[in-house]
């Protein structure tokens, strides 16, 4: 069975089914409840834009993983002689 949750554009996968879809709003709910928890415990702005942005890095690579093994790739044309 062929995966298609997501196509490539550039280097931005956009989801193209709703299983892709329900991941993006799972991945950017995770993204604003991570930067809430780190900003209650955090002392300065710098502090929690440094913890975030590691943490927001490590979002998008799973992100990027989950795309990129179901994504819709072109299909190679044989060329016959």
């Amino acid at each position: 069975m062929k995966l298609t949750w997501f196509t490539r554009k550039g280097i931005i996968y956009l989801p193209v089914s709703i299983i892709g879809w329900i991941i993006l709003i799972i991945a950017l709910a995770y993204a604003v409840f991570t930067f809430i928890d780190i900003d209650k415990r955090s002392h300065s702005v710098s502090d929690t834009l440094i913890n975030f942005v590691f943490n927001l890095l490590l979002i998008g690579l799973v992100y990027t993983l989950i795309a990129f093994f179901t994504e819709k790739r072109p299909v190679p044309e044989i060329i016959e002689r």
